[in-house]
């Protein structure tokens, strides 16, 4: 059996194909142990750290950071016993012996393009690199040394002067530039070879034009050449979120309603929360209660918390709560949930919160995280926004924004006073869910937030 064992892109599961290479944490020699992270990865779902199969020595580093691979191929290898002594390297930058070596006649029939009258390298016709002929392919190489037609006022041997209406001599690029600010070609005079017009001479033109008569309010041209825009590339977690929305848009019809709620006595049991002893060391947020009201809102309408199934024709209706929590990171959004959500306590629905958001700061969510979602919500009011009509997340029925908390005017028991106000929006498909459930069930969230003491003692 070979010492040297390949080691491929293993399958991470929920049917992803391909991964990107983000970071390789060895390098070739180093010595290895069983289970030792040795690649980072970055999936359509999350970033994550791959072990090593085997123990042993990097022998070579098959696929350079950034690139994309595909899961099943060789990404790096491994020398299993490098105890045994080094491997033998191959002759690097030899010709192999069998090649001929080429005759004095072969070279003396190679025609080499001549520097006087020659175009510009690359251009068809023209030298290339190592004195051949650029020509189209398929097409072969000419016969005969290529040239240009005499410019206008010019004269050769074989054909004298003639007043035409010859082109001038410049690339597309340079005439767009020229027709983009209305400069005549034909009045120029090329500084590039064989007198052909180039950007710069364009440019000056327009610096210092003619004497010509005075033009009044003439709009200033602008050239768009791409040299002031940004080209990212959709990859990872923005293209598997993308398509996913995109998916969900045109699939269930969305309905989004709204509702602002007096939130000022939840805001006063938060702080009275973070002084008891079993929350002083956890990290508490308005988070956490409209999390928490979402869940006994399910409770009491089941309905919300399924998924419609086309394949079968049924809805589905779940029994467990996985709660996702949308995040915002540097490689695009994504949803990790808590798993069964509805059987946690207020302090360990807590602690599962605040994991989900570190681990998702560090990039390393892993995608088992990210599966199974029910139902989710997006805290928009982290960025300052009121409210928002998020899009469900694919097999979900319904997604709750919850917006910023403002001071704001509020009639409070007949009188106008300073209250802490929210708006939340509730997205769900109208397949599953009419407009008297949504409805309900958003009434229920809100009443919630309003009174959360008498809630808790009341419907848990």
């Amino acid at each position: 059996m070979s010492r040297i064992k390949d080691f491929n892109l293993p399958d991470l599961g929920e049917g992803l194909t391909e991964g990107e290479i983000l970071t390789w944490l060895v390098s070739v020699g180093d010595t290895i142990e069983l289970n030792q992270p040795i690649v980072e990865v970055e999936t359509a779902k999350a970033a994550v750290e791959i072990p090593a199969k085997w123990a042993g020595k990097i022998a070579k580093i098959h696929v350079e950071a950034g690139t994309t691979v595909e899961v099943g191929a060789p990404i790096v290898s491994i020398d299993t016993d490098p105890s045994a002594g080094d491997l033998p390297s191959p002759p690097v930058g030899d010709l192999p012996s069998s090649l001929p070596a080429p005759s004095a006649e072969s070279l003396a029939a190679v025609e080499i393009a001549p520097e006087e009258g020659a175009v510009e390298p690359g251009l068809i016709g023209g030298p290339a690199p190592g004195g051949r002929t650029a020509v189209l392919v398929g097409y072969g190489p000419k016969s005969v040394t290529a040239k240009r037609r005499p410019r206008l006022g010019t004269t050769t041997a074989a054909q004298p002067a003639v007043e035409s209406p010859a082109r001038a001599l410049a690339k597309p690029p340079v005439r767009k530039l020229a027709k983009d600010l209305g400069v005549d070609l034909l009045s120029l005079v090329g500084t590039g070879p064989l007198g052909s017009i180039t950007r710069d001479d364009v440019r000056s033109a327009v610096a210092t034009p003619a004497a010509a008569p005075a033009v009044v309010d003439a709009p200033p041209v602008v050239s768009l050449d791409g040299s002031r825009e940004q080209r990212i590339p959709i990859k990872g977690v923005r293209k598997l979120t993308a398509q996913n929305m995109v998916t969900s848009a045109f699939t269930a019809p969305h309905v989004t309603e709204f509702l602002t709620v007096d939130v000022t006595r939840t805001m006063k049991t938060l702080e009275k929360l973070k002084a008891r002893p079993e929350f002083r060391d956890v990290r508490l947020s308005p988070l956490l209660f409209v999390a928490k009201a979402a869940l006994v809102a399910i409770k009491r309408h089941p309905l919300v918390n399924s998924t419609w199934s086309g394949a079968t024709n049924e809805i589905v209706v779940k029994d467990y709560v996985n709660l996702g929590i949308a995040a915002a990171t540097e490689r695009g959004l994504i949803v990790p949930n808590v798993k069964d959500a509805g059987q946690l306590t207020l302090r360990e629905l807590a602690d599962a919160l605040n994991g989900l958001v570190e681990v998702a700061k560090s990039g390393k969510t892993p995608p088992s995280d990210m599966a199974g979602g029910t139902f989710s919500i997006s805290n928009v009011g982290v960025f300052g926004v009121d409210t928002g009509t998020p899009i469900l997340p694919p097999g979900e029925s319904a997604i709750l924004a919850f917006g910023v908390i403002r001071p704001t005017p509020w009639v409070h028991k007949g009188k106008i006073k300073i209250r802490q106000v929210t708006t939340l929006g509730l997205s769900f498909d109208h397949r599953i869910i009419d407009g008297e459930l949504g409805s309900r069930f958003l009434r229920d969230i809100g009443r919630f937030l309003e009174h959360p003491t008498d809630a808790l003692l009341a419907w848990t």
